[in-house]
């Protein structure tokens, strides 16, 4: 079948005339009427009805029309896509980050992208609440942690490890430390940035975990703000690996309880509902995916 009989087809049924169809379609009526008339031919079922004053379709032809839409669509949304891959990046792309991920990881990626791409500007909101994406105003989220059920479209890109540590001014009373139920004869510095920041469940191998309930003698609501009060000596707390590597690296901050492992976490982008996804919003996400990787070797992880 020569699919171009659709188009044709369709065009008469939206116009409700043979002479707007083609004027629509940029060809002569002649073409459409005996392109219209050959599909006929070709399903052996009549699918116009012809009267002076409009052209109506048959049971036979709403059916068709109905279809015909569909598959047009999506052969010009096969076409829009493609144009999308080889596009060079342009306009606005808005993206949002927690503060402590976005920091450490999403400025330096935003830097390079603007870079690469000057047509792009981007705007960064960075912050621990969930922004919502179903406005339409952001173009992608990163969430770091374990997201809840959504309709969201989500990619998980990397992971990320917990880690307890504490400053070099408590070093002394971390050497105390053997098993996570010493933990309570130490300060600790709640995050309440986290759901329930004071529930921890520790594991050592396969088989052996321990909870644990800590007080905290101090809380606070931002991530980079408890990593600040735990260099400061403040306490204790349990910080994302890659806040916390190039202090533990240097000595200024110490990993307590080693060989007992905390969840790992999920980092991941998370777009809201459309088809498909503008240039801007690929281009990014992979040379993000690209530098999550390239840590991520680099750290052993």
């Amino acid at each position: 079948m020569n699919l171009n009989r659709l188009s044709y087809f369709a065009a008469v049924v939206d116009t409700g005339s043979f002479t707007r169809a083609a004027e629509r379609l940029g060809i002569t009526k002649a073409v459409v009427s005996q392109q219209v008339a050959q599909l006929e031919r070709d399903l052996q079922t009549s699918l116009l009805v012809r009267t002076t004053r409009r052209v109506q379709p048959t049971e036979a032809g709403r059916m068709l029309h109905a279809r015909c839409v569909l598959i047009l669509r999506e052969a010009e949304e096969a076409v829009d896509e493609l144009a999308l891959t080889v596009a060079e990046p342009t306009g606005v792309l808005r993206i949002t980050a927690p503060n402590d991920y976005g920091i450490a990881a999403i400025v330096p990626v935003v830097t390079a992208f603007t870079a690469r791409y000057p047509g792009c500007r981007v705007e960064l909101t960075l912050g621990d609440t969930t922004q919502d994406l179903a406005d339409g105003r952001i173009d992608l989220a990163i969430r770091v942690g374990w997201l809840p059920d959504s309709s969201l479209l989500a990619r998980r890109i990397g992971s990320f490890r917990q880690v307890l540590v504490g400053g070099e001014r408590l070093v002394d009373q971390i050497a105390a430390v053997h098993r996570p139920d010493d933990l309570a004869a130490l300060p600790f510095i709640a995050n309440l940035a986290l759901r329930d920041p004071l529930a921890w469940t520790f594991a050592r191998g396969d088989s052996e975990q321990q909870a644990v309930r800590l007080r905290a003698s101090i809380a606070i609501d931002t991530t980079p703000g408890v990593l600040a009060a735990v260099l400061g000596g403040g306490g204790l707390s349990v910080l994302p690996d890659y806040l916390v590597a190039d202090a533990l690296a240097s000595g200024r901050l110490h990993h307590v309880l080693p060989e007992w492992q905390l969840p790992s976490g999920g980092i991941y982008t998370v777009y809201p509902a459309a088809r498909f996804r503008p240039r801007k919003v690929t281009a990014f996400v992979d040379m993000l995916v690209a530098t999550t990787r390239s840590m991520a070797r680099e750290g052993g992880g």
